[in-house]
């Protein structure tokens, strides 16, 4: 009875958990450039109280038996980002822009790092910078190079492989990254990734870089990437998780009153 209480507690945290990243999904569905992430549980380890053995050639003495084992309850397995493309919503402004395909956009801080992201709400500062609401800069295709409107230019225009060109003739293209495993990715809030060991190193190139990943990549401009997040999906994990975790309280509470009758029985 005691390993049943241990394995009802396992199970009431791990269910926890996974409600904690439904909420967080559920906040975030009007979030621009949102990824889900989803959430899967493992066993913990077993106690073996009898082990198998094989049985004798030959078809005399004994036969071969089975283990016997009682589990010890369940553990998170992972949190995974599910990177699946997110509907379109127009928007009318020229620096809005859409990643349709894989990649991020590469932005950098004050302090020189690189993150990554897919949210292109983009807009032009005070000294010609494209840059994030945050004032992250958005980088060029060699991923070291910041956008900037020429002294001359007095328009620019970007086109669906993410050219801009300028009204003075020049042209700027905006970089976008591309990893082996987005999944490994980092979230750092603000609709911003970083790069990790288990990302594997950013690829930067341009949309339609084939060499990079990226030959099926477009830009679609004065549109944003809008959240991923499926409610009808995310209320059916809601009321799953829900039932687990009263499964799990229950168990507890029944355990609980076994062992109640085990001290009644001295009276």
């Amino acid at each position: 009875m005691m390993r049943s209480l241990y394995s009802g507690v396992s199970g009431l945290r791990t269910h926890q958990t996974r409600m904690d990243v439904i909420g967080d999904n559920i906040a975030n569905v009007n979030t621009v450039g949102f990824k889900r992430s989803a959430v899967t549980f493992k066993d913990v380890f077993y106690q073996t109280l009898r082990g198998g053995s094989a049985g004798n050639s030959g078809g005399t003495g004994m036969g071969g038996t089975n283990p016997q084992q009682i589990g010890l309850g369940v553990t998170l397995g992972s949190i995974d980002v599910v990177h699946t493309q997110g509907a379109a919503a127009s928007t009318g402004n020229g620096t809005d822009l859409m990643i349709q395909g894989d990649g991020f956009f590469v932005v950098k801080d004050s302090a020189g790092n690189l993150f990554y992201t897919r949210a292109g709400a983009f807009h032009f500062d005070n000294e010609g910078h494209l840059v994030t609401p945050d004032g992250m800069y958005v980088m060029q295709e060699d991923g070291s190079t910041e956008i900037t409107v020429p002294t001359d230019a007095q328009s620019f225009s970007i086109d669906n492989m993410g050219v801009v060109h300028y009204s003075d003739g020049t042209t700027e293209t905006i970089g976008l990254a591309k990893f082996l495993n987005p999944t490994g990715l980092e979230k750092v809030g603000q609709n911003l990734y970083r790069e990790t060991a288990s990302s594997g190193t950013a690829q930067i190139g341009k949309a339609g870089d084939s060499t990079k990943g990226l030959a099926n990549t477009t830009i679609i401009t004065s549109a944003l990437e809008m959240s991923n997040v499926d409610l009808a999906q995310e209320f059916t994990d809601m009321i799953i998780t829900e039932r687990g975790f009263q499964a799990n309280a229950r168990t507890i509470t029944t355990s609980d009153q076994m062992l109640q009758e085990l001290v009644n029985l001295k009276r």
